[in-house]
């Protein structure tokens, strides 16, 4: 039976995943080991793992190693202590196959880790763009240190191989997170409003905010704009709280007291998917830059108000209304976004990132791919047709 090491370290990693984690073990020569640390093991971000054992998945190992800083050096150092912890884990019990997902320096951190053990990574999200954060060093650099790629597009899968990884490594699978929308029964407003106390009445808007992490030093102002942007629309407003990134707490306590004194806001630090999807099926628009903005909102026909740089380069569909840091650039994106013209022209939308076989994909491959050294011993792909 080969054994399959999957990583995850944050809530949106793990609502990728879950087809995935249902077919792997729904399948009889794979065994799953769930490896879960970062954010999920965190009461300050919600401590997301107890979502994952009401799931019912079986955690195989916990890696502590998030301090309580986000400043550069906490981060660094929470680098550290978790390619130690990840060492310690694949000391207990090696995988056949690593299965990582993304761009988040804890992710990096299980990958640089598992080096030494000659275990063979797969990663899932390779070769996109995230010109505003630091994810996209890490990104590539995950990449370069992985066997198998499985992309969301064709363009991102030309990408890789343009970093000279091997055509034959590299499969395009879509993006597995979208999945979990097939069979998403959602939550009502009325029981959305119960459980966290949401109205949904006129225009709601669901806002996630990221530090852009290559600069950091302007998370304030820049997070300072977004809110006065808000407060001169009136709509309701619901927030989620950011990653753990360099100046995360800082937009943390923003919010907290932004949603003090704002009786049309509301903060959950987390929602878990399924309350998270229901909510993007009754919101007017998404605020922020969250992936989940580019990834799954366009599965709702959902408009989008992206802001800034950080997911800048992704493929996206017609639903992201791209604007800058400023309030007014910010409140004409919302205008926009929640006019009922604007929303009339997404009907015709389909989400440039879905492949309905995509688990199934990822999975035969992960079972089928031969262990040895044709997959361990990577040659950088030159193109011959490169003009240097």
């Amino acid at each position: 039976m080969r054994t399959i090491g999957v990583v995850t370290v944050a809530r949106s990693d793990y609502g990728i995943y879950r087809p995935i984690l249902s077919k792997i073990e729904m399948n009889p020569d794979l065994r799953l080991h769930l490896i879960v640390s970062g954010m999920h093991l965190s009461p300050e971000f919600g401590l997301t793992v107890r979502e994952i054992e009401a799931d019912g998945f079986p955690i195989g190992d916990r890696v502590e190693m998030l301090l309580s800083s986000d400043t550069p050096e906490g981060v660094s150092k929470s680098m550290g202590l978790g390619i130690l912890g990840y060492a310690q884990s694949y000391s207990r019990l090696r995988p056949n196959i690593l299965l990582v997902l993304g761009d988040r320096f804890e992710m990096l951190s299980a990958v640089v880790a598992s080096i030494p053990f000659t275990i063979p990574v797969a990663h899932i999200h390779g070769g996109e763009l995230t010109a505003g954060a630091i994810d996209e060093a890490i990104r590539h650099s995950i990449t370069k240190m992985s066997h198998l790629h499985f992309t969301s597009t064709d363009i991102y899968a030309r990408r890789v191989v343009q970093m000279g990884e091997e055509p034959w490594r590299v499969l395009v699978a879509g993006a597995p997170g979208l999945e979990n929308l097939n069979s998403l029964q959602p939550l009502g407003r009325k029981e959305l409003r119960n459980r966290y106390g949401f109205h949904l009445s006129g225009h709601t808007l669901l806002v996630t905010y990221h530090p852009e992490t290559l600069k950091y030093d302007r998370t304030e102002s820049d997070v300072r704009e977004l809110l006065s942007a808000l407060e001169q629309l009136k709509c309701e407003i619901v927030f989620t709280y950011p990653n753990a990134d360099p100046c995360g707490r800082l937009i943390i306590q923003m919010i907290e007291q932004f949603v003090a004194r704002t009786v049309t806001a509301r903060v959950a630090p987390s929602l878990g998917s399924h309350a998270y999807f229901s909510l993007m099926k009754c919101v007017s628009a998404m605020v922020g830059n969250s992936s989940s903005g580019i990834l799954e909102a366009a599965s709702f026909k959902l408009p989008v108000v992206n802001i800034g740089d950080r997911q800048c380069g992704r493929v996206r569909g017609k639903n992201v209304i791209d604007v800058g840091h400023s309030r007014a650039e910010i409140v004409q994106g919302i205008r926009t976004a929640i006019s009922p013209e604007f929303r009339a022209g997404l009907e015709d939308l389909r989400n440039p990132y879905y492949d309905e076989r995509c688990a199934e994909k990822i999975v035969d491959k992960l079972n089928s791919v031969p262990i040895d050294d044709h997959l361990l011993l990577k040659r950088f792909y030159d193109h011959t047709n490169m003009n240097i």
